[in-house]
């Protein structure tokens, strides 16, 4: 009753159209009664009592019960399609509300495949069920009633008769409902599963190919779709018990009338008439019972999907804002990490960090693969809380500021480069909407994008594949880069942003990027030497700790590991200082 009580709670926002839909179903229930009625008196009284005179008003009566009856129907199922649309499209818009305001720890743990499989298979049950199941449980549950009723008042013995069945098929639907629930629950998981496979399959589509890992991912594939196969055929098997004795026991009633409605015929109980209208009334209670079954199947699909659903909809961010958070519209950047320590689950990922950036400093981070330095960077923006210490902006813990207002004081260049199916121009101005082109043009100067972008089919017009598909990682890095400079945020953050741009690309960046950090806080992370050999501060990460931290001149006296590193990049460090001097 849950998932009908969750459902109810998007209904009720249209229940003057959803109970007319009903109120329409039940004045088709009862038109439904009146043709069988009348069949049986054009038996009893135009054959029978050869009253020709009512036949042509009996029939005239029944066409138009006939008319009304289907218009009436098409009005209702018009309703109730559109109250499930209506419903729906609420529903898809929670959901994909919700899904905006969760944070990184919900997509470490859930996979896309999963969370498109509640957006779409889900959803679609749940739509079928609003749309169709309610108001077929609702008519056939109707006509049935009314049948019995109608029976009864005709003639109790043979409509005791005819009921004698139905004990019998209410027990075998029951059985029905609570086997075939659990086969859905493993269909819907399996499913998920397997549009995993899929989704992550399409993704790294230049992976597989790269590595001729066709065969593998097809066989993986088929692994998971034969899994697929066997939970529907366990569903199958459910209906292969159950649904031939549903029929089967449906399909007795009309022995049941010929045999005991034609005895009672001959020793005069019943009319023909009467008989005429049993007949005419024995599939208001065959096809309730036979739908049965596929209701059931569309009522227990329909809770397997919606509490899916709801699942997700319950789910909390972990980063919330707090009670009278601050919302101040524009930050200074001064950030401090005090004592800073952060896990992923049972694993330290960071330890004891402390540090201090004022507004116009460049910090760079630098270290080896698994350091913990986009973490640290990650705990800046508040994707992630930390577990020990404090994270503070101008003076304030992040966890006192508003998300939104600490975030829109911030641009960050991701390592993991994502540009959306759109536009250059759009992709630039994502986080500045309103942004003029000139401006666009300008950020894109600044990132050393503009050249490349004016060789470009249609310039900043040309769109850019899914994830930027067709463009280089330098091409990619340089729009992303682009974007972050558009929106003049007060603390910059590049995490590796360079990597895939040549040198000399590179230093025409750093060099514009000299002229408009002077009251910016920037962050860079880099494994080049190059990328944060001018930062006013950096430190060196190992193993979610700081192990050193100066300037680029200081760190190289320590002869530590930033020595290390920029003797495998550039060569003995004298000779390499020499040729600097003689330059």
């Amino acid at each position: 009753m849950g998932s009908i009580r969750w459902i109810w709670g998007y209904i009720r926002n249209y229940k003057r159209r959803f109970f007319l839909g009903l109120f329409m179903a039940l004045v088709v229930a009862g038109l439904n009664m009146v043709n069988p009625w009348l069949s049986g008196r054009i038996i009893d009284e135009v054959i029978y009592g050869k009253q020709e005179n009512l036949l042509l008003p009996f029939l005239g009566v029944m066409i138009g019960i006939t008319l009304i009856r289907t218009v009436v129907r098409y009005s209702y199922q018009l309703v109730f399609e559109t109250v499930s649309q209506n419903s729906i499209f609420k529903i898809r818009e929670n959901l994909y509300d919700r899904l905006q305001h969760l944070d990184f720890s919900f997509y470490d743990k859930t996979k896309t495949g999963d969370i498109m499989a509640r957006m779409t298979g889900d959803m679609e049950a749940v739509r079928h069920f609003t749309a169709w199941t309610i108001y077929m449980i609702f008519e056939n549950a109707t006509i049935l009633l009314l049948a019995v009723g109608f029976m009864f008042y005709i003639h109790p013995p043979l409509a005791l008769c005819m009921l004698a069945v139905a004990p019998a098929i209410g027990f075998f639907a029951y059985r029905l409902a609570n086997t075939v629930r659990p086969t859905f629950s493993a269909i819907r998981e399996q499913f998920s599963r397997l549009n995993s496979v899929v989704q992550e399959n399409i993704s790294g589509n230049r992976v597989v190919k790269a590595f001729a890992r066709e065969d593998y991912e097809m066989e993986k594939f088929s692994v998971q779709n034969e899994a697929f196969k066997q939970r529907s055929l366990d569903s199958a098997r459910v209906w292969e018990r159950f649904l031939p004795v549903l029929d089967s026991l449906a399909g007795t009633l009309t022995v049941v009338m010929i045999f005991a409605g034609g005895i009672m015929v001959i020793n005069g109980s019943l009319t023909f008439g009467e008989l005429v209208t049993f007949n005419s009334l024995i599939w208001a209670l065959n096809n309730p019972m036979r739908m049965a079954g596929w209701l059931i199947n569309d009522v227990q699909r329909f809770i397997a999907s919606a509490e899916k659903i709801e699942d997700l909809l319950r789910v909390e961010p972990c980063i919330k804002n707090l009670p009278n958070s601050k919302k101040i519209d524009e930050l200074k950047g001064v950030v401090e990490f005090n004592s800073v320590g952060f896990s992923y689950g049972d694993e330290k990922v960071l330890k004891n960090i402390s540090f201090r950036a004022k507004p116009g400093e460049t910090v760079g981070i630098i270290g080896p693969t698994g350091a913990g330095k986009s973490t640290l960077i990650n705990l800046l923006s508040r994707f992630y809380d930390t577990d020990t210490g404090e994270v503070r902006v101008d003076g304030i813990n992040v966890k006192q500021w508003e998300i939104q207002k600490l975030r829109s004081n911030m641009a960050t260049v991701m390592q993991d480069i994502f540009l959306f199916s759109d536009t250059i121009e759009g992709n630039i101005a994502y986080g500045v909407p309103d942004a003029t082109v000139e401006e666009v043009i300008d950020a894109a100067k600044k990132a050393e994008a503009h050249e490349f972008i004016l060789e470009m089919p249609e310039q900043y017009d040309t769109i850019v594949g899914e994830r930027g598909v067709g463009l280089s990682g330098g091409q990619r890095q340089r729009i992303a880069l682009a974007r972050a400079l558009l929106k003049d945020p007060s603390i910059l953050i590049l995490d590796d942003t360079t990597s895939s741009v040549d040198m000399e690309t590179e230093l025409k960046i750093q060099k514009t990027l000299k002229s408009i950090l002077m009251e910016k806080t920037c962050f860079i992370i880099a494994h080049r030497i190059s990328s944060v050999k001018e930062a006013d501060l950096i430190l060196v990460m190992e193993d979610g700790k700081i192990i050193e931290q100066g300037t680029h001149s200081e760190l190289l006296a320590k002869k530590g590991y930033y020595h290390h590193v920029y003797q495998n990049q550039f060569g003995n460090f004298e000779n390499q200082h020499s040729q600097e001097g003689v330059s």
